[in-house]
């Protein structure tokens, strides 16, 4: 006997939707915690920790992090931390309450204390630079799975439809190693309720795509979950707990959710078709994206949708992470999303 999607009927209200959190830059990936705190990547070069009663705090490497990242941190504002190349991107929880950054400007994976403590993880793999780490994810092995979008040093020659350079590393025991290669831009990754799958959003290649994990971390299997082209660049992805894939469509603003049986549904459309986002998607069908109608793109609620985040105490409380808005909006969902490894599990 089939179980009704609780997602059946639902459509994210842009009326409800409220927000969160002032005065952020970039926050692309966002983590909850089940006390109500929020953190968010912030391009000032650290995170920013939102506590339950609304008040913030920026966090950045503090002076004299030296090791961590070639001794540029000991710049005195936030400002020089941003042009000296730090850029968090995806970020995770370590056991120890640390938190993990893919940092996308160093092209390193680095652990921050939460006082802003850094120290690097991984910046090279078998002695040649890793390329731009998008975003890190933690299993119930204590492995970290990471995501490299191209070996490119600019990263915007990757936005063509023939570059399938981007790969999945996984780091165990402190040694990391490739899993998985000839991904187009390997974004944010995600493992299923029983880590049996792990899934690949791949934004030039328009899909998600799946692997099988093996007992020891290998991958094998691959295979395109849901549609072949979503007609659009896949940024974020994080599950629900009836098994729903939840989406985003970065620079046309879209959520949206892939159903167990592989199935698309739009839950929020904040770009309707716009013009911006028609040539942005014609251009990179004629291998001609350009920064201009990248940055051309972008809805009103959270320009540049980049991920959805379930929080709240029931865990129905969705956050959507952008690379241009100052705060974070959130609505709520019909169904909780699935705990991550950070969360206590019922």
């Amino acid at each position: 006997m089939s179980h009704a999607n609780p997602l059946d009927g639902f459509k994210v209200d842009p009326a409800r939707i409220a927000y969160v959190g002032e005065g952020l830059e970039r926050p692309e990936c966002i983590l909850a915690e089940p006390d109500g705190s929020l953190w968010t990547a912030d391009a000032r070069g650290g995170v920013v920790h939102i506590l339950p009663d609304g008040s913030q705090r920026l966090i950045v490497p503090e002076a004299g992090a030296g090791a961590a990242d070639g001794g540029r941190s000991s710049a005195p504002d936030a400002v020089a931390r941003l042009t000296s190349g730090l850029l968090p991107n995806g970020l995770a929880f370590a056991r120890n309450g640390e938190i993990l950054i893919a940092n996308f400007g160093t092209d390193r994976l680095e652990a921050m204390t939460r006082e802003g403590r850094l120290r690097v993880v991984a910046d090279t793999m078998d002695g040649q630079p890793l390329g731009k780490v998008n975003f890190v994810l933690r299993d119930s092995r204590d492995r970290l799975w990471l995501s490299i979008s191209t070996r490119m040093r600019n990263w915007m020659e990757a936005m063509r439809p023939q570059v399938r350079d981007g790969y999945v590393a996984l780091y165990d025991r402190g040694r990391l190693r490739m899993v998985a290669d000839g991904i187009g831009f390997t974004n944010e990754m995600r493992l299923d309720a029983k880590e049996e799958w792990l899934y690949v959003a791949e934004t030039t290649g328009r899909r998600i795509t799946r692997f099988r994990v093996g007992e020891d971390g290998s991958l094998s299997g691959r295979e395109t979950f849901g549609p072949s082209d979503h007609g659009a660049f896949i940024d974020g992805i994080a599950f629900d707990g009836f098994g729903n894939l939840w989406g985003t469509h970065v620079m046309t603003d879209r959520i949206f959710a892939l159903t167990p049986e592989g199935e698309m549904r739009i839950l929020l459309d904040d770009d309707g078709g716009s013009a911006a986002g028609r040539a942005l998607m014609e251009a990179f069908e004629r291998d001609a994206v350009t920064p201009e109608l990248m940055m051309a793109c972008g809805g009103r609620i959270a320009p540049m949708f980049t991920s959805v985040t379930f929080g709240g105490p029931d865990l129905r409380t969705v956050y959507i992470g952008s690379l241009g808005s100052k705060r974070l909006p959130w609505f709520r969902s019909p169904v909780a999303g699935l705990p991550m490894i950070h969360w206590p599990r019922g």
